[in-house]
């Protein structure tokens, strides 16, 4: 099983367990990444807990190998998480499309929901080779919590919703979820179906963003608060979205629907843009005078690694941010 041996797997498994104790709740019902291969010692595994379902991700090439070390790993968590009631596998680099969506492995009836600051979300583990959820955004949930009240939210991008139903939860007046998938805005109809939320205050939207950009500024849509998370690369036949050399475009689309004083929560995970890089770019587009850095949000620890079992750096270097996935608050200023 390549190089690396059971027992060092075991031992890197159970250093990067160890820090992450404090993250099980009593009840099961959290979600958070037990494993980090990229930066905790072995880049080929990554592994996820969503309740009382594990989520394996296997990045190995070849699928015996691919087999065997999820193997080894699902053994070694079913040993020292004996609630653990469920596995799902996903090898990543599979030609298939249901193995990279995810094999149950171990039980069944994946869980689905999670509780993550007294926030329910609907959860559907087998839903695309993600897991539904992004756990490296916990950080930003947690400011929406605090910082939406009352506002006018629009949300790109939005997966399945949860940044936004983050935002309706803290009591934003209003909520806009864009994204081109009506099956991933479905589950964010369920998380806030979960936590009797308002409807009526939420607005579903499956739509290209360069196609809703258009449409709010025909209508004169207006917002306080404005997310965009893209992704890293995509080409429709309306855009291209490029974090690499193009992520000023976006924020220069969802400017104008800003108003004065108002805020763009701007996220670049492109893993080759240093932290320099895109906060250059950030503060080149502030030059003048409207737009301004307001705030960096961290992301969490179980997902960059502890002190004590981080052995990688990034391939670049993310300062001043703490990860290539680098979350930025800014600051919008609007001419009289």
């Amino acid at each position: 099983m390549s190089a690396i041996s059971e027992n060092e797997i075991f031992r890197l498994l159970e250093g990067a367990l160890r820090p992450r104790q404090k993250l099980v709740s009593q009840d099961h019902d959290t979600a958070f990444r037990l494993f980090n291969g990229f930066y905790e010692g072995l880049p080929s595994l990554v592994a996820e807990l969503y309740a009382k379902t594990l989520v394996l991700f296997s990045y190995c090439e070849e699928e015996t190998e691919s087999i065997a070390l999820t193997q080894t790993a699902r053994d070694f968590y079913l040993e020292t998480l004996p609630w653990i009631h469920c596995v799902i596998v996903k090898h990543r680099l599979s030609p298939d499309g249901e193995s990279r969506k995810g094999l149950i492995t171990f039980g069944g009836n994946p869980d689905k929901q999670i509780i993550e600051n007294n926030v329910r979300y609907a959860v559907d583990l087998q839903l695309n080779q993600d897991a539904s959820f992004y756990l490296d955004t916990r950080g930003l949930r947690a400011w929406l919590l605090e910082n939406a009240r009352g506002l006018d939210v629009l949300n790109t991008f939005a997966y399945t919703g949860s940044l936004g139903v983050a935002a309706l939860f803290a009591g934003a007046r209003r909520v806009v979820q864009m994204d081109r998938s009506q099956k991933f805005l479905d589950l964010a109809r369920a998380s806030a179906a979960l936590n009797h939320l308002d409807f009526g205050r939420m607005k579903l939207a499956a739509v290209d963003f360069f196609v809703g950009m258009g449409q709010l500024k025909r209508t004169g849509a207006a917002f306080d608060l404005a997310i965009i998370d893209p992704p890293f690369f995509s080409v429709t036949e309306k855009g291209t979205v490029d974090q690499v050399t193009e992520s000023h475009r976006l924020i220069n689309k969802i400017r104008p629907l800003i108003k004065d004083g108002g805020r763009i929560v701007a996220i670049n995970n492109a893993l080759f843009v240093s932290g320099k890089q895109y906060l250059d770019l950030l503060e080149k587009l502030g030059k003048d005078g409207y737009l301004s850095v307001d705030e960096l949000i961290a992301i969490p620890e179980d997902i960059t690694g502890f002190a004590e079992t981080r052995v990688t750096k990034p391939p670049v270097d993310p300062t001043p941010f703490n990860h290539p996935t680098k979350i930025a608050v800014l600051k919008v200023r609007r001419k009289s």
